[in-house]
């Protein structure tokens, strides 16, 4: 597995255990996050505080079915799982595209879609 994908699953691994330290050790002090049409997060600490997006209760459970790298981008695509307060469980898949500086994510763009 090459550094890239490792950086990926370190911070996957991090989100199924809602371990910030860990997530946050992956990234480069100025990350972006885009979720489009959603928000686009710049920097260390405004990530952080989606971590654990307050709408949401609990641990999300994230699986990933495939895992694309070329060059210094690596895709993600899966399933969550996740626990919105005071209602339903939702299940979405993603496709999450990766941009990595020097083994550390420097851009994340999450695509999501609830599933019914």
């Amino acid at each position: 597995m090459t550094e890239n994908k490792k950086t990926v699953e370190k911070y996957i691994e991090g989100f199924n255990k809602s371990d910030h330290k860990q997530i946050l050790s992956c990234l480069t002090d100025d990350v972006e996050w885009v979720l489009p049409g959603i928000f686009h997060h710049s920097g260390k600490d405004a990530f952080d505080k989606e971590i654990e997006n307050p709408a949401f209760e609990g641990k999300p459970v994230i699986v990933v079915t495939r895992v694309v790298e070329e060059n210094n981008i690596v895709i993600t695509e899966g399933t969550v799982r996740a626990k919105k307060k005071e209602a339903e469980y939702i299940n979405l898949v993603f496709c999450d595209v990766f941009e990595l500086k020097t083994g550390l994510i420097n851009k994340l763009t999450s695509y999501l879609m609830e599933i019914k």
